[in-house]
């Protein structure tokens, strides 16, 4: 065996993670009786549980009767969680252990930093991590922990819910729609970073018309590269509805729409785009009630024959 070899024979056995070794089995933890879970013997259907799934919830189960504190509590549920994260009465659990010993939270930042890696859409494992940073009063590393999320998935909801929170609870938007910007030109149909996008206008900006006219001119280019893109047409819709004109009153809008229209360049989000301009004015304009029921026609017989039913029925109730 080489020189190599044999550091890299003894690496792996130093780096090896030691085996698990059950709470039954623990010195430490003789002092308490185990409680199984009641259901086991009776259930029609039984869950075929691991033996340590087992041994390290009857454990918690004994602790939680006596209200244990502890730092081996703690430690148990730490296990309990990376066998269950989803497990709420553990993670609430531990959350009041934290507080009664006055546990250095940023310890607890850093555990569920990991847990969420290796969790990143169980929704407890987010809100644990919300209220440790509640609990410290202490945002900074937040920005960088869900950035590093959405590389990975640009699309989980929880990572943006998180970081909409973090922003709008502490102030944090500044470089928010740059991260937008970033997002969108990675993939154009990313509905979350639309949705980003308008949520932080609406808590800095607002709709002001020079703020307006801006996002409009961004959004028809991201729409001329990608008519189909159905998040980039609600976020136009969006901000309109904003302004004192309304869907239907912005004439670099129509004159867009109407171009496309000219040639022939059709996609069911433009036609529907026109049947909601159309809808805004057919209250007191016969022309456009009738163009309403030629536009839902067009997608009902040929371009969104798949949703002919809701476009029928939009036809009829103008």
């Amino acid at each position: 065996m080489s020189e190599t070899e044999s550091s890299g024979d003894e690496c792996v056995l130093k780096c090896k993670k030691p085996a698990f070794v059950l709470y039954r089995n623990r010195e430490e933890w003789k002092d308490v009786v185990p409680i199984p879970q009641a259901d086991v013997h009776n259930a029609v259907v039984a869950i075929n549980y691991s033996e340590k799934f087992k041994d390290v919830y009857d454990y918690l189960r004994a602790v939680l009767a006596k209200q244990e504190k502890s730092e081996r509590v703690l430690k148990l549920t730490e296990d309990a969680l990376n066998l269950n994260p989803a497990n709420y009465s553990v993670w609430q659990y531990r959350r009041e252990i934290l507080r009664c010993l006055k546990i250095d939270l940023r310890r607890e930042l850093v555990f569920s930093a990991k847990m969420i890696h290796q969790h990143p859409k169980n929704y407890q494992v987010w809100y644990h991590r919300k209220a440790i940073v509640e609990m410290l009063g202490d945002p900074s590393a937040e920005l960088e922990l869900t950035k590093n999320d959405l590389e990975y998935d640009s699309k989980n909801y929880h990572a943006w819910q998180h970081r909409q929170w973090v922003v709008q609870t502490f102030g944090m938007f500044d470089g928010e729609m740059v991260l937008c910007d970033t997002m969108i030109e990675a993939d154009i149909r990313n509905n979350s970073a639309w949705n980003h996008r308008f949520f932080v206008m609406s808590n800095t900006t607002g709709f002001t018309p020079q703020v307006v006219a801006a996002q409009v001119d961004y959004t028809l280019q991201q729409i001329s590269k990608a008519i189909h893109n159905e998040s980039a047409w609600n976020f136009l819709r969006g901000i309109l509805c904003q302004t004192k004109d309304g869907i239907s009153g912005n004439i670099k809008v129509n004159t867009f729409c109407e171009n496309l229209i000219a040639s022939n360049n059709i996609s069911p989000q433009l036609l529907a785009f026109l049947v909601d301009i159309n809808m805004a004015l057919a209250k007191e304009d016969q022309q456009a009630r009738e163009k309403v029921k030629e536009l839902c026609m067009q997608l009902a017989t040929d371009v969104d024959t798949i949703r002919h039913n809701y476009w029928n029925y939009l036809a009829q109730t103008v």
